[in-house]
């Protein structure tokens, strides 16, 4: 990250699925100067995604990890031969928060290993390109604690971001704008947030909300949201890369009496 007064440019990599219009905002960012960063790799699972058109006409590296067809060959009855080394059955479980305690552990176990073998080979091609933060832009898969441990080695500064279209913690999952539209809100909104364990868990970054009149339909919803995020996700990995944001863990007694402790961001002033 960048200290006050030196000119390096925060180091970004970024994944994508589809037709990676956030890295597009992230791109024409860093090209006017409002980022003070550069992309150093675009990373997909899906050959056919359009991001990894866009990072080309840049001349960005790009690589694809046919997660597909590596999840679709899994094998849990060869998973020795193909999980990697390192991958620790019990460090991932107990980390995880994606299956409740009640899910069969041998469909836990299945799920997690045929991630980690797609994960390690994401890994692989991403190794060459040093970054400082990892952007996700519309990467359609859920990271596991085997790749998350990977990327931040210090606990305390966390270097997975991702985009979600909701105001978490509502929401979450894969159709955010739509389960808002459909539920009948009157506002909507997208989340930056950085990854943790869970989906769309992680602690919060920023968050912009925008009213959803009567007359709007799901499109319109998904057409304002797009247009806030390709502001907003500029802005965090700007924030990230002046070294403006700190995660602290606050602790808070519910009215029921019970503890909790939750992972917070703060937003430093700046030093300007």
């Amino acid at each position: 990250m960048l200290e006050k007064g030196t000119q390096e440019k925060l180091k970004i990599g970024v994944l994508v699925s589809g037709g990676g219009t956030n890295l597009q905002a992230i791109l024409d960012a860093t090209r006017n100067g409002s980022l003070p960063g550069e992309i150093v790799f675009v990373g997909s699972d899906n050959p056919d995604a359009y991001g990894l058109t866009r990072a080309t006409k840049y001349g960005i590296p790009t690589f694809n990890v046919d997660y597909d067809s590596l999840l679709k060959n899994f094998d849990k009855r060869l998973d020795a031969r193909m999980i990697p080394p390192d991958w620790n059955r019990e460090d991932v479980l107990k980390k995880q928060s994606l299956f409740s305690p009640e899910t069969p552990r041998e469909k836990v176990d299945a799920f997690f290993k045929s991630r980690a073998v797609a994960e390690a080979v994401l890994l692989d091609q991403m190794a060459p390109y040093p970054f400082e933060v990892l952007v996700l832009a519309g990467f359609m898969r859920i990271l596991s604690p085997y790749f998350i441990d990977r990327i931040n080695t210090d606990p305390e500064k966390p270097r997975i971001m991702n985009i979600h279209p909701s105001l978490l913690p509502a929401f979450p999952g894969t159709d955010g704008y739509g389960d808002t539209f459909r539920y009948g809100c009157k506002v909507a909104g997208c989340t930056v947030h950085f990854v943790d364990y869970g989906e769309d868990s992680g602690p919060i970054i920023a968050q912009r909300a925008f009213p959803i009149e009567e007359t709007d339909t799901e499109a319109d919803v998904r057409k304002k949201g797009l247009a806030v995020e390709w502001a907003l996700y500029p802005y965090c990995i700007t924030l990230f890369a002046q070294n403006r944001l700190r995660v602290v863990r606050k602790k808070h007694t519910r009215s029921d009496g019970k503890k909790m402790e939750k992972a917070v961001v703060q937003v430093l002033p700046s030093r300007k």
